[in-house]
């Protein structure tokens, strides 16, 4: 590992530490992880699985992530809305996926939510107006923070209009993935590249 927290992978592109372990999460990392989600689908998707997340590693979630949008429909607000007792137990016995009841209740609740957001504009657009006036910069893992008053203040919203696991370093987490902060560590060759903050 260099100086500057990142790791100098085989290809020769620097990646922080995470992206690092596996093939699976250097794609993420490469192609996916903080560039800007600006629909509804997309959001809720990304809600949802970092709810699931919650206790657990993310690279669990990413390898059953093909197994949860077949179990969930594609992440269909609309479809996952309307699940009732009949589809919690198929979710709940379906071994490709995270088997948790309250997470589950939580992710048909959350599409009730979403749906209820669209006339006051949506889900992905409440969670961008928590986009701060700056991004961090970090140069190791240690200075990434784990939440920040903006995503204490989107939780808060969240949880106002019904939303569930939907708390403050949850919703960092989410503010990483989705683009409206860059976390990238300033060695990494993906810093910069949503497009969204310029350096």
């Amino acid at each position: 590992m260099s100086t500057d927290g990142t790791v100098l992978c085989p290809d020769g592109l620097r990646r922080p530490p995470w992206a690092a372990t596996s093939d699976l999460l250097g794609e993420y990392y490469d192609t996916e992880w903080g560039m800007p989600i600006r629909d509804e689908r997309g959001m809720f998707e990304r809600l949802s699985l970092e709810a699931f997340q919650s206790g657990l590693s993310w690279a669990t979630i990413l390898a059953k992530r093909p197994a949860f949008r077949l179990a969930f429909d594609g992440f269909d607000p609309e479809k996952v809305a309307a699940y009732g007792s009949a589809e919690i137990e198929r979710l709940l016995n379906d071994a490709a996926i995270v088997r948790n009841r309250r997470k589950i209740e939580a992710t048909i609740a959350n599409a009730q939510a979403t749906i209820a957001l669209r006339p006051v504009g949506g889900l992905a657009e409440l969670v961008w107006s928590f986009q701060p006036a700056q991004t961090p910069a970090p140069r190791t893992m240690e200075d990434i923070p784990t939440q920040s008053p903006e995503s204490v203040e989107l939780a808060k919203a969240l949880k106002k209009a019904g939303f569930r696991f939907v708390g403050p370093t949850t919703m960092f987490a989410l503010m990483e993935a989705v683009g409206i902060v860059d976390t990238h560590l300033i060695g990494s060759h993906r810093r910069g590249s949503s497009g969204v903050w310029s350096e």
